[in-house]
């Protein structure tokens, strides 16, 4: 059955509200997040370098950098294959398994958490640092109560056989093989 629905997916269009409302949403949303909170807390200066290292400055911008293609495939993937947005008022049609998927269940909340860190170890800010740590408490809290439950529900078995194939936060290093795509 999953693969006459990821089949289906790659033979018809995406609905046009679907590329819409994920543009919407990501400037909303991980805009926010990612963007507008670090920076209400760092006004994004560089401060000397966290645990007085110059490295951590460096390991914080490739955490970023190396963050960004997972959280582009993570949109490319809700729109193509899923068929819907990341925003629970409009969700994917179809459940997302390929691409970064195969290697992590969250690669958006994960991307998300990288880039966070980075920022804070780039611009050497212990608040920005104890903000990513508030924001991945409460993505795990919505993941485990409230989406891991929803997903379970509307996809049934083949979300209980992906969860069982794919950890929820550390990524893989070798991609599922059950889930290409």
């Amino acid at each position: 059955m999953l693969g006459t629905v990821m089949q289906q997916a790659h033979t018809t269009r995406p609905p046009l509200w679907a590329y819409l409302g994920t543009v919407v949403f990501t400037v909303v949303v991980p805009g926010s997040v990612v963007g507008l909170g670090p920076y209400l807390i760092s006004r994004w200066e560089l401060r000397p370098p966290l645990f007085g290292f110059v490295l951590t400055r460096w390991i914080g911008l490739g955490m970023f950098v190396i963050a960004i293609p997972a959280f582009a495939d993570f949109l490319a993937r809700f729109v193509l294959e899923g068929h819907g947005t990341p925003a629970p008022i409009a969700p994917t049609r179809r459940l997302v398994v390929g691409g970064v998927y195969r290697r992590v269940r969250n690669p958006a909340y994960v991307a998300v958490i990288a880039m966070l860190l980075g920022q804070a170890l780039f611009f050497g800010n212990l608040g920005v640092l104890e903000y990513a740590l508030a924001v991945a408490i409460g993505f795990h809290l919505f993941v485990t109560l409230y989406e891991e439950p929803t997903l379970r529900r509307t996809f049934g078995r083949d979300y209980q056989d992906y969860c069982r194939s794919v950890p929820r936060w550390i990524p893989r290093l070798r991609p599922a093989d059950r889930w290409d795509q």
